[in-house]
């Protein structure tokens, strides 16, 4: 529908932040409650020593399913993030007037999981080199992107990226797009309560399967 209205040449635009939807005062997620599959809060707080990682590849239903099974992870949440309008609905993410993009938060316990397991799987399990689209997803809110929260997070970030990249050229790919910044100054809006856990409430919904099937190389 919002394909017919605004035309896919608008989704592949970042929309400059006075042209951005108003947006609201409110949040559009209005209560919260446990995660439907790890049993702890979606919306904090969580245990001390706590880190969150905010990761975006994509539909984030999809994104949401991988990391709430990799052990080590407290809890997933998903939202909309990096872009302008305040508390966005999903029908405005999708008309590429807000600037966000579907991201997943991941509450995660540092001492079980660290960040470079987590960014192993982010690199692998989509397509960080498409610009504003993942597979057939198209619009500027399939960005790719990464949000960290510590200095550590930023490290990993960094280093990450630029050995993916290494054997992404030495495959003849391009580069990767993927956004990468601090959290800091951007708010992670909760989607609506239908899409939290989305894939545990619907087993045969939507997936992307967008990747480069390019193995993240181990530390030299």
């Amino acid at each position: 529908m919002f394909e017919s209205l605004f035309g896919s040449s608008m989704k592949t635009q970042m929309v400059a932040p006075e042209k951005a939807l108003a947006g609201r005062d409110q949040p559009v997620l209005p209560v919260a409650r446990p995660h439907t599959v790890l049993g702890t809060s979606i919306t904090g707080p969580w245990p001390e020593g706590t880190r969150v990682l905010y990761l975006a590849m994509g539909c984030f239903w999809g994104a949401e399913e991988i990391f709430w099974q990799v052990p080590g992870v407290i809890s997933t949440a998903v939202g909309y993030m990096g872009g302008t309008t305040p508390n966005p609905t999903y029908e405005e993410v999708c008309t590429a007037r807000t600037g966000h993009t579907e991201t997943a938060l991941v509450a995660y316990d540092p001492s079980v999981v660290s960040e470079e397991e987590l960014l192993k799987i982010f690199w692998e399990r989509h397509d960080p080199t498409q610009g504003y689209r993942q597979g057939n997803d198209v619009g500027t809110q399939y960005r790719s992107a990464v949000y960290w929260t510590t200095p550590e997070q930023e490290a990993a970030v960094r280093e990450t990226e630029a050995r993916y990249q290494k054997v992404l050229t030495a495959r003849g790919l391009d580069p990767i797009t993927t956004e990468v910044a601090p959290a800091e100054g951007r708010t992670f809006y909760y989607a609506e309560d239908y899409h939290q856990q989305y894939l545990d409430k619907n087993p045969n919904g939507y997936r992307c399967h967008a990747t480069t099937g390019i193995p993240f190389p181990d530390a030299a």
